[in-house]
């Protein structure tokens, strides 16, 4: 396998091991990603990989990095992958 997956590599490779084409592993891969994207403000389950989820990083103060003057930073949404135990122990390995 290559150093990085890409997505063509991800579908090449799912293609051989289920033993379809390309096409339809690329509409998988596709189908996939619209369906987190729609679910993750519910949570969306990746099973044996982990959880997309949506956080909320609450309002701050801060200071500009240029100026030094102080500032508020808003409120804020952000998208966070929660791993799962068993994707952590697989691939870094038991302790």
């Amino acid at each position: 396998m290559p150093r990085q997956m890409t997505k063509a590599t991800i579908v090449a490779v799912l293609a051989e091991k289920v033993g379809t084409s390309k096409k339809t592993a690329s509409d998988f891969v596709e189908m996939l990603a619209a369906m987190a994207y729609k679910e993750a403000r519910n949570g969306f389950p990746i099973p044996g990989i982990g959880k997309l989820v949506v956080r909320r990083r609450e309002a701050r103060r801060g200071h500009n990095p240029k100026t030094g003057q102080p500032m508020n930073i808003p409120s804020r949404r952000y998208l966070k992958v929660v791993i799962s135990k068993t994707a952590t122990d697989a691939v870094l390995g038991r302790k």
